[in-house]
């Protein structure tokens, strides 16, 4: 005798978000639907895949500007070692640098937090029936991004970051070699000076670099940053 359609099981459900009143606000919303059962509630990107380690979830409603660990590194991890669990990204940010940044880590959705409980419900259902669950106006910018002109063939296209740097650890790792401090860098990418740090300690780990000078000539040898002419 096959599952009645109400009475599937319900969706695993992990929320990521390091301000409490947001996460305890998402976590009560998500109580409200059916279809989906929150497991675990994390404040950053290291517990958000540590409880996925823990507790198998099906997805995981991840922010992205959080310290210790960014969500999109978090993503970036938990694709990596938990492949069957899905990320759908829940942030205040729709801007190209959140957004494909977050798709190449491994997120199948993206949400604004305008989104009502019923869009993050659609969006979980999607991923997890192997569609992209993405709000109308992440997928017009998606389209907008497809529709732009090719670049000339003689405009060589944008190296991947090298040693599996993520996008924001190869920015932070420019800015060092261009001699910005830890809090100038902080100012300058609008977050804390403790997640700076945590870049620089991925960073470092990635590509066996010992300190900032090593840094710097890192940066130059693997053309990150050109020398000033003149």
């Amino acid at each position: 005798m096959t599952v009645a359609e109400g009475e599937r099981k319900p969706a695993r459900v992990v929320v990521a978000d390091d301000q409490t009143v947001v996460r305890e606000g998402i976590v009560m919303l998500l109580g409200l639907l059916p279809g989906l059962e929150v497991v675990g509630a994390a404040g950053d990107g290291e517990e958000a895949v540590r409880l996925v380690g823990e507790l198998a979830p099906d997805v995981v409603l991840m922010d992205l500007r959080m310290p210790r660990c960014d969500g999109v590194e978090a993503t970036r991890r938990i694709r990596a070692q938990y492949p069957g669990t899905q990320v759908v990204v829940l942030t205040t940010f729709g801007d190209d640098e959140s957004l494909f940044p977050a798709l190449r880590a491994g997120a199948r959705g993206y949400l604004t937090k305008d989104a009502g409980g019923d869009e993050i419900a659609r969006a979980v259902e999607s991923v997890l029936s192997g569609d992209a669950g993405l709000s109308p106006s992440v997928q017009r910018r998606l389209l907008e991004r497809l529709s732009r002109p090719e670049p000339p063939e003689s405009e060589p296209a944008a190296a991947e970051p090298p040693d599996g740097l993520t996008a924001r650890e190869t920015e932070v790792l420019v800015l060092i070699a261009e001699g910005l401090s830890n809090q100038e860098i902080a100012r300058a990418l609008h977050v804390s000076t403790a997640t700076v740090k945590t870049h620089i300690n991925n960073l470092f780990a990635k590509t066996g670099l010992k300190d900032r000078a090593q840094a710097v000539r890192y940066a130059y040898g693997k053309g990150l940053v050109r020398p000033p002419t003149g």
